[in-house]
């Protein structure tokens, strides 16, 4: 874990973590689809409508990613401040359990922080016990008060 770093994720690195992003798609039940991975995040970084991270690392002359994370903007009408939205985070299979989950998580509490945001906010699925003790680890406290609805239109 220690070679990898945190960066930005800047236009000319899409191709590096849509490979990524169709995995966690594929890891949520979504069927492949580099391609669409691939013009999701360039259209993305292209409207400045999310910020990303990703864990990348130097081997062998070229960069390579093992992990990401995607942030959405919002506010918080009651306090009136920034939040973030922490809407996707995936890691590489094969490098689970080496640290990079703690490594993005924590690039985005200190992003957060520079921004002036409240804080985070991120949903996960119920059955994802690997990803809630990871958030429960790094100070994240589940929801007992509120219930999410989501009206879907297909």
């Amino acid at each position: 874990m220690e070679a990898y770093r945190l960066e930005q994720v800047k236009g000319q690195d899409a191709e590096l973590i849509a490979p990524l992003f169709d995995d966690y798609r594929v890891f949520y039940g979504q069927q492949p689809d580099p391609a669409g991975a691939l013009q999701f995040i360039q259209e993305r970084l292209r409207a400045e409508e999310s910020v990303l991270f990703m864990a990348v690392k130097d081997e062998a002359g070229s960069r390579q990613a093992g992990g990401f994370v995607q942030l959405y903007p919002s506010f918080s009408s009651l306090t009136m401040q920034r939040l973030w939205i922490l809407n996707d985070l995936y890691v590489a299979e094969h490098l689970r359990g080496l640290g990079l989950g703690k490594l993005l998580l924590s690039g985005m509490r200190e992003y957060a922080l520079s921004t002036g945001s409240k804080g985070l906010t991120l949903t996960t699925m119920t059955d994802n016990i690997r990803a809630q003790r990871l958030y429960e680890a790094q100070g994240y406290i589940r929801d007992d008060e509120f219930y999410t609805y989501d009206l879907i239109f297909k």
